[in-house]
This record gives structure tokens, C-alpha cells and sequence, in this order.
């Protein structure tokens, strides 16, 4: 059976939380690891190990099949150079350096990387990219990607680049309808990625995928949150199969 490791989220010290006051939380999105699970992989979340911890990171790039980088909180714009435009968009520095290093190790041992919102953008930092730190303040023309009160129900369309891999996955489609929930997204490209997707209309590149010797994909679109029963919606299976499949 396949083994899957999925990259953490953090929560850091807070002295304002009712629980676990001051203490660092590492934890998944349940319906992430249901989505992930319910290809019949087994999914391990791997946590951040200390500096002198007998345990490294590349040590889960071999054990495991393949990673999968989860949605959260904004990349630090000082992961790709740039200093925050607002306090609000400094990021999670921490989480960045745990991630960036995650995917290095996962590509060096060429096993598959899949990278969903944060992820996708996550893909693109490790490999030089930039990112529009928000995208109504510096796309002022593009439509609403991220809606807080909506958050899940909010919809828009992509258009496949044709002849792309993604493309392939769907014969006979040009777009698509998806879940979208970011404000963040991939600006200058990072070294040897191609977009295999743009958000219809506004052009905001929606899929990445990496032209290296391994399998490293990125959707800026939540498949997780997705109710499967909107035949509406993008089926999201084509995606999570061809990641499984590279795993194997």
C-alpha cells in the first residue's frame, strides 16, 4: 500500500489560546487527508523535526511513496526576496523553510510532490519563483479569487493549456469549474515550471507543473473541499490518480 506523507500545518505559540498555551501545534486538514485516503493511500503527516533531532527530514523522503503539501497560511514574501507590502502578509517563515526543504528532499529521491493552494504556491518558491503577495492589491483587475464569508462556496472557471498534462487528464475539456480560496499566487515563475492552467478571464496561473525528471504538480484550487456530488465541479479524481500513480 502506498504510503503518503503530508506536510503540516503549524499553529505557533499563543498565550491567548484556551489550550495548549505557548505550545507549537502541528496538524492536518481532515478533508485533505480524507481526499488523499480516499485513493487507498495510507497518509502520514510528518511533522517538523528539531535541529538535533536524530530524525531528518530526508529520512521521510525515503521511507515514504510521495508528498503532498497542504493549503494554510501565506508563504513569507521574504522566502523569495521581497519584504511584506503589509504586516498581514509576513507569512509563516518557520513553515516555509520546513516545506522548501520537504519538497527538495522528495525531488532529489524523484518522488512525486503534489501541492495544493499554499503548495502550488510553495512549488513555485522552491524553485526560484516569486509570488503576488495579494493579488486585489496588485491585480486589481482580476476577479475574486479568495471570499472570506463564502470561503468553500466561492467558484470560478480555468482554462487548461492545451496539450498540457493536466489537459490530458480531461479529453475533450478547455475548462473548468473549481473551488478557489487564495489571494496569494504565482508571479515570475520558478525554474523549470510551465502553467497548465489559467484562471478564466484574468489570467492568474492556476496550475503548475515542473518539467524536471520527476513528478511535482501544483493546483491552486482546493479538490478537497469539493462536494463530490456537483456535477458542476471539476472531478477531481484525474488529479489525485495520476499523483497516486506516479507514487507507484
Amino acid at each position: 500500500m502506498l504510503k503518503i506523507g503530508l506536510s503540516a500545518c503549524f499553529f505557533h505559540p499563543d498565550s491567548n489560546r484556551n489550550i495548549f498555551k505557548g505550545k507549537t501545534l502541528q496538524y492536518l486538514e481532515q478533508s485533505m487527508s480524507r481526499w488523499i485516503m480516499s485513493g487507498g493511500a495510507m497518509l502520514f503527516m510528518i511533522p517538523a523535526p528539531h535541529e538535533n533531532s536524530p530524525i531528518k527530514l530526508y529520512d521521510y523522503a525515503r521511507e515514504l511513496d510521495g508528498l503532498v503539501l497542504q493549503g494554510g497560511s501565506d508563504v513569507s514574501p521574504t522566502s523569495y526576496g521581497e519584504t511584506p507590502l503589509r504586516p498581514e502578509w509576513s507569512g509563516d517563515k518557520i513553515r516555509d523553510e520546513y516545506e522548501i526543504e520537504l519538497t527538495h528532499e522528495f525531488v532529489r529521491e524523484k518522488k512525486p510532490v503534489l501541492g495544493i493552494c499554499r503548495g502550488a504556491q510553495l512549488i513555485n518558491v522552491a524553485m526560484g519563483g516569486t509570488l503576488f503577495q495579494d493579488i486585489p492589491t496588485q491585480r486589481p483587475d482580476a476577479q475574486i479569487h479568495r471570499n472570506g464569508e463564502l470561503y468553500d462556496q466561492t467558484f470560478h472557471e480555468v482554462d487548461f493549456v492545451p496539450n498540457s498534462g493536466l489537459a490530458n487528464l480531461y479529453p475533450g475539456a478547455a475548462k473548468a469549474k473549481i473551488v478557489t480560496l487564495h489571494h496569494q499566487a504565482a508571479k515570475d515563475l520558478g525554474k523549470g515550471l510551465k502553467v497548465e492552467a489559467w484562471s478564466t478571464g484574468d489570467n492568474i496561473a492556476e496550475a503548475l507543473r515542473w518539467q524536471g525528471d520527476s513528478y511535482v504538480f501544483g493546483v491552486q484550487w482546493h479538490p478537497e473541499f469539493q462536494d463530490p456530488s456537483r456535477q458542476d465541479l471539476l472531478d477531481t479524481k484525474p488529479i489525485l490518480n495520476e499523483f497516486l500513480n506516479a507514487a507507484r
